[in-house]
């Protein structure tokens, strides 16, 4: 029987070429084991042709595509689960054909022959043929079994491999990238397991920035499941491509590890204490994993990722897998545009998030179009809504009609540390209206302009550094004034906790909403999924509170307005329609509302999963936009009831960003341990000026004495109590000058973007520096009158 209609090939007759044959990770590892001379553990594949064989004589193919017929919106999760579900059903209860069976088993009886061992433990690992391309990748979307030992369990397995094929994220997937469901085959690369005292991943481009003058590898003690699931932050190596010096490593604590038992399971156990902050990598170690990444990049000539393990018996490094890398695979090496010394304007702006950027435009008029938008675009638009993260995160920059320097825009960008500009309408021409979708333009956020084509000096590597990274130059100085970090996005905790922050002051549950749930909370309780709501949300959470363990995170409960709502998965039938929603139904009316109450339960539910469950006590809450002290009072009672009390160890926090959390600042300390100020809306609301109207956008200034006494009240009433008093709106992110009066008026800390941080910390610095040397020679506050109300 040729290679085109065989059940089985082992990887030494396998190439990178053989995709349609046994799928990307099949082939790949019989690449690296047939063409390269890095380690990778031996196995067979099964082969596509056995999967078709398989659905063909079980009549399956026939069955599956009459059940797809009932998948008539893959946007509707429920319909997606009941669907995907009884297709994996049908296909795990089918008997897998004798002559395939054979053809597994005998695979498997000959692997354990070379190795010596009757019955070995092997991985099965799914290979679907349209997985680990460079510009579709599949990985992770469907199974794989670790420790898997006989040939009946080996088949079964295999066959559990087939059903995952129709995972719901895996259909949902294909869907969205146009592939024929019935086209894409699977394959099971049956491997020999490598028993792990220490593994990880590594790629040969920085995923961060894009550098491919280095590598990064990291690791954690145990199977590499960990890493790769995020379960504990790896330590962090990076490694000189050219020559393998070692630049720079990272040691995190790794409390816990996956590791085998004897008999084949999986168990989780502590880390001891002297090894939970040990590198898991020698220098040689480290340099030996660099040396085979660089070999397996220069044989693929592309990016790569992969994983890597080291035998708790022999010590032996093994590379378990490698695929390319998708993203800066893309961009890297995407063409450019000739570039041009000429400075064409095509709009201007505000300068929301500073840096260059070069891209291609991708004009969006309709949210209906977000998820056209590709990786690496500049996404043009008319405003953002807290809907269009998941677009935002795959921007190279942003660019804007409306909005001024609060608006949701600016501010994501900011965290994401992407270029942006807003406002074009009100300083010039609407750029949706003067840039055309795919245009290849230059911003140059740092002031404020949109050009034509590529500029030569605005975006060469030097130029174009976009925003400040974690990594500081020299030491930052302590501060009496604690400085927090804003943050949204869970997958930046781990890049972001680096910096120099004392923690945590503003984590905006919505991210987490638009970028992972998509459903209204309400929705998924009627539908019987409120465990979505709950995991997902403790999920995202944790990421943060292990990156920042054990400086404190504070988590601002849901603040979407009713429109925004409204864009969640079936949130029409919930939502009011509201002509003021920045003033409507927002924050905390709505958590002890009748018809709200029960998916409020489910956000608290989450914060006790994530202290009392995983553990980090460091996590503490927030409440937005409290008009009133009685909802503040029933906000608590119900907190309370639900498990999660004010105490030593977890703080309640009231946003303070309405005219009465300040004039009644003495009433509501007795329900909050303190307060943290939204200066965006505290200003809109204290000057009545609509902060996302760019026709009033002048008049916008929280620097105006009406917000200066404001706040200035607020902290001295707060510590007339023992409250605590931080600030996490825009304005010391903004102004150097603001953040002195905040100083000098004894606020406790400040909130600030991520780019911000190191800055802040070195002002503070120098004005409790000037505050003290005043002190001492009896020069005291001069401004105290100027503040007064």
């Amino acid at each position: 029987m040729d290679r085109e209609q065989a059940f089985v090939l082992w990887f030494d007759e396998v190439h990178r070429q053989d995709v349609a044959l046994v799928g990307g990770k099949s082939s790949s590892l019989g690449e690296l084991t047939s063409s390269t001379a890095v380690p990778v553990p031996y196995g067979f594949a099964t082969t596509a042709y056995g999967y078709r064989y398989f659905m063909k004589k079980t009549g399956l193919d026939g069955q599956i595509k009459q059940m797809l017929q009932d998948l008539t919106d893959v946007e509707d999760p429920v319909q997606l689960q009941r669907v995907t579900a009884a297709i994996r059903k049908a296909v795990c209860e089918a008997t897998m054909p004798e002559e395939l069976a054979a053809a597994i088993r005998d695979a498997y009886l000959a692997l354990g022959k070379k190795a010596g061992i009757a019955d070995p433990f092997v991985a099965v690992r799914s290979s679907a043929t349209a997985e680990d391309l460079p510009d579709a990748s599949f990985a992770g979307q469907q199974d794989t079994y670790l420790n898997v030992q006989g040939a009946d369990t080996v088949i079964q397995k295999v066959k559990e491999c087939y059903a995952s094929t129709f995972t719901d994220r895996a259909t949902y997937y294909r869907q969205k990238k146009g592939f024929d469901h019935l086209e894409v085959a699977l394959s099971a690369a049956v491997q020999m397991m490598v028993f792990s005292k220490a593994a990880g991943v590594m790629f040969t481009v920085d995923l961060v920035t894009g550098d491919d003058s280095t590598i990064t590898i990291e690791g954690a003690w145990g199977l590499g499941e960990y890493v790769v699931q995020g379960t504990v932050t790896p330590d962090n190596f990076k490694v000189n491509k050219e020559n393998l010096t070692i630049l720079s490593k990272m040691a995190n604590t790794k409390p816990v590890q996956l590791v085998r038992l004897p008999g084949g399971d999986c168990e989780e156990r502590p880390v001891p204490e002297a090894a939970q902050k040990a590198l898991v990598l020698t220098d040689a170690q480290v340099k030996e994993l660099a040396n085979y990444a660089k070999m397996i990049e220069a044989h693929y000539g592309c990016y790569m990722d992969m994983e890597w393990g080291i035998d708790e018996r022999t010590n032996k490094i093994w590379i378990l897998q490698a695929r390319p890398e998708t993203v800066w695979s893309k961009k890297n090496k995407e063409k450019a545009a000739p570039a041009t010394t000429e400075r064409c304007v095509l709009v201007k702006g505000l300068p929301a998030s500073p840096g260059q950027a070069y891209g291609k435009a991708h004009v969006i008029s309709d949210p209906a179009q977000i998820a056209e938008f590709k990786d690496g675009e500049v996404l043009v638009t008319t405003m953002t809504a807290p809907d269009w993260v998941p677009a935002m995160k795959k921007a190279k920059a942003i660019v804007t009609d409306a909005g001024g320097m609060t608006c949701h825009a600016s501010i994501v960008s900011r965290e994401l540390g992407i270029p942006c500009i807003v406002g074009t309408k009100s300083r010039s021409r609407e750029a949706t209206a003067v840039i055309q979708n795919g245009q290849d333009i230059t911003i140059d956020a740092t002031n404020g302009i949109v050009y034509q084509g590529r500029v030569a000096d605005l975006v060469t590597p030097a130029a174009a550094a976009t925003t400040a990274t974690p990594a500081t130059a020299e030491p930052v100085p302590i501060t009496g004034t604690k400085v927090y970090m804003n943050l949204g996005n869970p997958d930046l905790a781990a890049k972001y906790g680096m910096l120099p922050c004392d923690g945590i002051g503003l984590m905006r549950e919505e991210f987490i909403w638009t970028t992972f749930i998509h459903e209204h909370p309400l929705y998924l309780l009627e539908t019987g999924h409120p465990e979505r709501v709950t995991d997902q949300l403790a999920e995202g959470i944790r990421k943060v509170c292990q990156a920042l363990a054990p400086r404190p995170v504070t988590l601002r409960f849901s603040d979407f307005k009713s429109s925004e709502y409204r864009n969640l998965t079936g949130g029409d039938a919930y939502e009011p329609q509201e002509n003021s929603a920045l003033l409507g139904w927002r924050g905390a009316s709505r958590y002890y509302h009748p018809q709200y109450k029960e998916a409020f339960k489910l956000e608290v539910q989450a914060v006790r999963k994530v202290r009392e469950e995983y553990g980090f006590k460091n996590l503490n809450v927030m409440i937005p936009f409290c008009r009133c002290v009685s909802e503040m009072e029933h906000i608590t009672a119900l907190m309370a009831a639900e498990g999660l009390r004010r105490g030593p160890d977890f703080k309640v926090w009231l946003m303070a960003e309405i005219p009465a959390n300040i004039i009644l600042a003495d009433q509501f300390n007795a329900f909050v341990d303190g307060y943290s100020i939204g200066s965006n809306d505290l200003t809109m609301l204290v000057l009545g000026c609509d902060r996302d109207n760019e026709t009033v956008a002048s008049l916008f200034d929280e620097r105006n004495l009406a917000v200066k006494r404001a706040i200035r009240h607020l902290i001295t009433v707060a510590h007339k109590d023992g409250k605590t008093v931080s600030i996490c709106g825009q304005a010391p992110s903004v102004y150097p000058e603001f953040t002195e009066f905040l100083v000098k008026s004894g606020i406790d800390s400040v909130s600030v973007n991520p780019d911000a941080v190191a800055a802040t910390k070195k002002r503070i610095a120098q004005i409790e520096q000037r505050l003290l040397l005043d002190s001492l020679t009896g020069r005291g506050r001069a401004d105290t009158e100027e503040y007064t109300w």
